[in-house]
Parts: structure tokens; sequence; C-alpha cells
């Protein structure tokens, strides 16, 4: 069974506890790496500048404390965690993760379908390894 790095776990524990208890429930099923929980305003700020988010802060989900936002992705390998240009990998981790998330009565928004319409093509704006509450 899968489990997740030191790193992963210390920055789940972050989010809020809906994240961390749909991301615990994740890990058993498919291997995962969490990038992401709270962000500070720097590194809002530069993730902004780096075009990897559209939100400044403070109204990004990654800013409250505890965050309502994670950027999380499959596993790959130590050398390479994530395969960013594995569009298709990230969409099937993507349904795990919504339909765990659901089957627990928790509603995320994945930044590959912002919309929420289960069109995975029609986004100005791709963040596949961000999961969201929808509150």
């Amino acid at each position: 069974m899968p489990i997740f790095s030191d790193t992963s776990k210390k920055k789940l524990a972050t989010a809020d506890p809906r994240l961390q208890a749909v991301f615990s429930e994740v890990i058993k099923y498919f291997d995962c790496v969490i990038l992401c929980g709270i962000r500070t305003k720097a590194e809002q700020d530069a993730a902004v500048m780096a075009g990897n988010s559209k939100t400044p802060f403070p109204k990004s989900k990654h800013n409250p404390n505890p965050s309502k936002a994670v950027d999380a992705g499959p596993f790959e390998r130590k050398e390479a965690p994530i395969d960013w240009m594995d569009r298709e990998r990230m969409t099937y981790f993507a349904g795990v993760v919504i339909t765990t998330a659901r089957s627990m009565g928790i509603t995320l928004r994945w930044g590959g379908d912002w919309d929420q319409d289960t069109r995975v093509k029609d986004n100005a704006f791709d963040d596949l390894v961000h999961f969201e509450l929808v509150d």
C-alpha cells in the first residue's frame, strides 16, 4: 500500500481537515504526492508570477489557514515525482480524488475542470494538480 512521504504529510497537514481526510483515503489506493497546501503571500505571489496561478493573494484557496486547496498529483518516481505532460494520467487521478471525496460527502473542484461540467478540454487555464473545496 502506498504511503505519503514526510514532506507530503507536512504539506497536507496545512490543509483543511476535509482535504486531509480525502487524500488520506486516496493514498490507500493511488500513490500520490502532495505538492502544496497553504501558501504564504510570497509563495502565492511567486505562483502568479510564474504563471502557475491566476489568483492573487489573499484570494486563492491556498491562502487561508488551514488551506482550502491542495496541489497533488500521481507519484511517478523519486527522480521525477510527477510527469507534468501526462494529462491523461492527471485526469484519471483527478477522477479518483473527486470520486473519493464525493463518497465522503465532500465536493471538490479540480483545476482541469473549473466549471465542473465534466469537459476537461474547455478551460482557458489548466491547473491539473489543483483540488479545492467547494463550500
